[in-house]
């Protein structure tokens, strides 16, 4: 699960495309338009997987894309119009240079044809074009740009890794699971102005440490955004019968360094809600947000017309089972933004009023499902479930087994107690006559003590009556049986010793 994800993650690619780039030029509002969304299946699996002495695992992870049709709101053929970031950012650099370095620029720009708004395809934008100002650079500019073939905003994502992770296995400490130790062979960066900004914190976002409470946060570090993210506890949720944490980002992300001071080191800054990403791409001047400049200075999206910031729509979230840290549903939304505004000897900036230009904005969503997502369902939520309800089933069952010899031995004294007062009749009609006959004596009997009597088979065939009771003594061949086996204690005995007797002997002690 670790090494080749089952979790589906899509790329949802949201455009803005410019309206009016002629009258951008001239001055005025940049009006845009919101186009898709293009969704692509993210593949991803890790490779080059070394175990370290130190309680780590190195690896690479790997990265391909495949646009989903069914899914998107039109397709890669789409044209786009929109800053061309080449041409712009290399304006913006060349802002203080000499004059004559700048009308050289301008001249070549002309030459080949570049202009400050660019139509391309979808695909082009997202995977590269081929561009004769690269190819221009690249020769008399070597190590002007990093990438040496096709420029895309996303190529150098597709089929590529996302550089050298290093994390703890958590097989010695479990609270340091997939706590990134190293990145590309640094424990943290050089791209920004302190030291706490240039830190590497948390792990790579694809899980965290188990047991978690509503005081924890999520962070992890992004490549992408060449820093460490801290999201924060909202509230308790559900995820298909599983329960989660929700993890939302603060309002504190990407706030600048007035507002809150240890983003300072990412400064230089504008307003508050974007991050400057100028050092770690190539220098151009490029801003990360939430979309729309959601939860950003209302300036931002008030100088752009088409922007409408909402939460629901462009917010960023984790849903985490906080027993193991195991994602289940995640949202990660971000904006590209480009700084704009005219350059005096620069022809190609025209006019342009200085603005935060939104480029477009994607977000990673994956969700567990399928099988993956009943397996996980059975073995953590569904079995501790059943297995906490048995323990009652059990101690239940244990109480019944413990009151079924209590509950026996109470009958069997109530029960006996019955058998002896129901045995004093057949003595009556042993002493005074025949049970339902007129010769029972309708006078109480005298009270005879228990120990007066005692019940003895007779030997040979011909009954002997006892010396005063005459012959009563006859009717005690049937009556002895049945009192015998109403008696619990006789009956404790056995009544086969008894079934075959005939007649008693009623004898007083010393007769």
């Amino acid at each position: 699960m670790w090494k080749e994800i089952p979790v589906p993650f899509y790329l949802s690619v949201y455009f803005f495309d410019v309206v009016n780039p002629s009258e951008i030029l001239q001055g005025q509002k940049p009006q845009v338009r919101e186009r898709g969304p293009y969704v692509y299946r993210e593949f991803r699996h890790k490779s080059n997987i070394t175990f370290n002495d130190n309680d780590t695992v190195s690896f690479l992870e790997y990265r391909s894309f495949q646009f989903q049709p069914d899914k998107s709101r039109g397709l890669e053929s789409d044209s786009i119009v929109m800053p061309n970031i080449l041409v712009l950012s290399a304006a913006m650099m060349m802002e203080n240079g000499p004059m004559s370095l700048k009308l050289i620029m301008t001249l070549a720009f002309s030459t080949l044809g570049e202009r400050a708004f660019m139509n391309r395809t979808v695909s082009e934008i997202m995977w590269g074009y081929e561009d004769p100002l690269i190819h221009l650079v690249n020769k008399y500019f070597p190590n002007m740009f990093p990438f040496k073939g096709k420029f895309g905003l996303f190529a150098e994502l597709n089929s590529s890794d996302s550089g050298l992770f290093t994390v703890f296995t958590g097989v010695k400490n479990f609270s340091r699971i997939h706590l990134v130790d190293k990145w590309n062979g640094v424990s943290k960066v050089n791209f920004w102005h302190s030291d706490q900004c240039n830190m590497i914190n948390g792990t790579s976002g694809q899980m965290w440490a188990p047991f978690m409470t509503p005081e924890s946060s999520l962070e992890f570090y992004s490549p992408e955004a060449c820093r460490s993210m801290k999201l924060i506890y909202k509230e308790q949720g559900v995820f298909e019968g599983i329960p989660t944490f929700r993890f939302v980002a603060p309002n504190t992300l990407f706030a600048n360094g007035s507002v809150y001071p240890p983003n300072e080191g990412f400064c230089p800054c504008r307003e508050s809600g974007i991050q400057n990403v100028s050092t770690c791409r190539f220098n151009a001047p490029l801003f990360l947000s939430h979309p729309h400049f959601y939860n950003a200075d209302p300036v931002l999206a008030e100088a752009v017309s088409g922007l409408h910031p909402n939460p629901e729509e462009h917010s960023l979230f984790l849903d985490i089972h906080p027993v193991t840290g195991i994602p289940m549903n995640c949202s990660v939304k971000l904006q590209l933004s480009l700084y704009i505004k005219s350059v005096k000897g620069i022809g190609q900036t025209g006019k342009i009023e200085p603005v935060i230009l939104p480029l477009m904005w994607f977000g990673e969503s994956g969700a567990m499902e399928g099988e993956t997502l009943q397996t996980f369902y059975t073995q953590l939520v569904l079995m501790p479930k059943v297995l906490h309800y048995a323990q009652y089933v059990l101690l239940a069952l244990g109480c019944v087994l413990l009151l079924i010899p209590i509950v026996y031995q109470i009958r069997s004294q109530v029960g006996g107690g019955q058998s002896l007062a129901g045995a004093e009749w057949p003595l009556a009609c042993l002493l005074g006559g025949r049970r339902g006959s007129d010769q029972i004596p309708q006078q109480p009997l005298p009270a005879v003590p228990t120990d007066t009597f005692s019940l003895q088979p007779t030997s040979g065939g011909s009954p002997r009556s006892p010396p005063g009771l005459g012959s009563c003594c006859c009717i005690l061949a049937s009556l002895a049986c049945s009192v015998t086996t109403s008696l619990p204690v006789l009956g404790g005995l056995g009544t086969l010793p008894w079934r075959g007797c005939r007649w008693f002997w009623i004898m007083r002690p010393g007769t």
